[in-house]
């Protein structure tokens, strides 16, 4: 069967020769161009990591939803912590998705100067091992995603470290998905609706079930479906703004499975890369042309988290 998105490796850029780098730096360059989506080998991200908070994420949406919703902080637009069914709506859609989740935001210590802007984590009583592991797990793909935006950087001719203190100590979220078994005709709703993500980039580890889908540019809807110890790393809005449309945040969805398939649930585990609210998000000189005018007024990373929230329903 063949691939819906190109498979890249990453060790190719962190520890081959400088044509292997180069040649990583336009083939990334290229997907996420052409399709905004590519898949990434010899990532970095320890499996047994992943496995082990794929098991641990699994025992907490295992537990009472009273338990859980002690971890639910509505002040906090679900940036840290749980948020509970039925809560998070594509911007175009009515229909609340099918998921709940819980999410894990950057930690900084108490004399930094981001330590206002970013809440403490929710942490598990009944799961200490949890949080621990998913810091572990923000931490190297803090790390894959740094390595990434520099090819990224160098394709776009900026400098490879163009990125770099941008999204140091940035604003990321790793977040948990449990889209839980479905036990009745939905009400028009799918998994997760058709969307774009908000950030930089988005490093998503193997889901537990299929369904990601993305739409194509002939407007077909294609099935992701990684390979053993493949990550998929997409474009977000933040990237695609920057870039005056150049590099392409693609439309995606979860669907439902086929209905005998209905008793199964789903668990994924994405990454959203994002930089320092203050990053300027205006369009890269460059990348404005006669053939591709401005498409955006100036905004930083921040305001532009902050109107995407509310459109979500996340933020009142």
């Amino acid at each position: 069967m063949s691939r819906a998105i190109p498979l890249v490796d990453l060790q190719k850029f962190e520890r081959g020769s400088e044509s292997d780098r180069l040649d990583f730096v336009n083939q990334l360059g290229q997907a996420f161009h052409e399709f905004g989506f590519v898949g990434v080998v010899n990532h970095g991200i320890p499996k047994t990591l992943v496995d082990d908070f794929y098991t641990s994420a699994k025992s907490f949406f295992a537990m009472e939803v009273a338990t859980k919703r002690k971890y639910e902080d509505p002040a906090l637009a679900g940036q840290r912590g749980y948020t509970s069914f039925g809560k998070e709506h594509a911007k175009q859609s009515e229909v609340a998705d099918l998921k709940e989740f819980y999410q894990i935001g950057q930690e900084v210590a108490d004399d930094h100067p981001k330590k206002a802007e970013y809440p403490n984590n929710i942490r598990v009583e009944e799961k200490p091992e949890f949080m621990k592991l998913g810091m572990e797990l923000y931490k190297s793909f803090e790390k894959s995603g740094a390595s990434l935006l520099r090819a990224i950087a160098i394709y776009l001719e900026l400098g490879e470290n163009y990125f770099d203190d941008k999204i140091e100590d940035g604003n990321s979220i790793l977040r948990a998905i449990h889209y839980p078994p479905i036990r009745e005709e939905p009400n028009s709703a799918i998994r997760a609706e058709q969307h774009e993500d908000i950030n930089l980039i988005t490093l998503l580890v193997g889901a537990s079930a299929g369904g990601l889908q993305l739409l194509n540019k002939q407007n077909e809807w294609l099935s992701i479906i990684p390979g053993e110890n493949e990550i998929v790393v997409n474009v977000g809005d933040m990237l695609q703004r920057l870039t005056n449309n150049y590099l392409k945040s693609t439309t995606h969805r979860v669907v439902n499975p086929p209905r005998e398939e209905w008793h199964k649930p789903r668990l994924s585990i994405p990454f959203f890369l994002h930089p320092k609210s203050e990053m300027d998000l205006t369009c890269l000189e460059k990348c404005v042309t006669d053939e591709s005018p401005i498409g955006y007024s100036p905004i930083t990373a921040g305001e532009y988290l902050d109107e995407r929230l509310r459109e979500i329903g996340l933020k009142k």
